[in-house]
């Protein structure tokens, strides 16, 4: 039995849609909805995931064709159910890599100044 893999940037990008949607609107939906970090995201787990198209017999591949694919340092698992927990895990090590990395810069761009005195209090209705 063949297994056709394919991995396409349309796929991984509708994946890290329904992975933010598990994250809180403020800030990492709000964050991802910059272009460029939306795009970072997307280059971090597209790197890190095996670029090969193509039928694979019973979904095995030996160590000799893992290394020539530069497939030995990120493997992925060949159940659909595995690839799709490999991916989300990708994906939440990049949403967590780019905040702790640029967390100065999304600070900049995406928190609102508030201060308390200016804000009318909820508590009356």
């Amino acid at each position: 039995m063949k297994t056709l893999v394919n991995l396409t940037q349309q796929s991984v990008v509708g994946e890290i849609e329904s992975v933010l949607d598990t994250y809180p609107y403020h800030p990492y939906q709000k964050a991802f909805a910059i272009p460029d970090l939306r795009q970072e995201l997307i280059v971090f787990v597209l790197t890190r995931l095996p670029s090969f198209d193509g039928a694979m017999s019973e979904g095995h591949i030996s160590l000799a064709e893992a290394e020539q694919g530069s497939l030995a340092y990120y493997k992925l698992p060949r159940k659909p159910l595995e690839q799709q927990l490999h991916l989300q895990n990708l994906i939440h090590q990049g949403i967590c890599l780019i905040v702790q990395e640029k967390s100065d810069w999304i600070n900049d761009r995406v928190c609102e100044i508030v201060q308390p005195a200016c804000e009318a209090s909820h508590w009356f209705g």
